[in-house]
């Protein structure tokens, strides 16, 4: 079953285009990801820090998968040392 993982960030002020820059680094390597289907990232309009990234995978497994894929484990590290809070990500399937 196709899951969506909803992934909420939120950038330290004056860190959002090296964050940027990581975020387009993390895509490239998601793409050819076993399972990954889509993803998009939004920018909250009255909030330019706040980041969300939605993305669509086969299933819950694949997912757990990429989550543990080092490269990611390594971006994600120095993504958190640009983020005014912990990021938080949650999976949600279709109701």
């Amino acid at each position: 079953m196709a899951v969506r993982i909803v992934i909420d960030r939120k950038v330290k002020k004056g860190k959002e285009v090296e964050f940027a820059k990581m975020l387009r680094e993390l895509r490239t390597k998601v793409v050819p990801a076993k399972g990954y289907i889509s993803g998009e990232t939004l920018r909250a309009l009255n909030d330019h820090s706040n980041y969300i990234v939605i993305t669509t995978w086969q299933n819950v497994d694949d997912w757990k998968e990429w989550e543990k894929n080092p490269d990611r484990k390594k971006v994600q590290a120095k993504m958190e040392k640009l983020m005014a809070r912990p990021t938080k990500a949650k999976i949600y399937v279709y109701a």
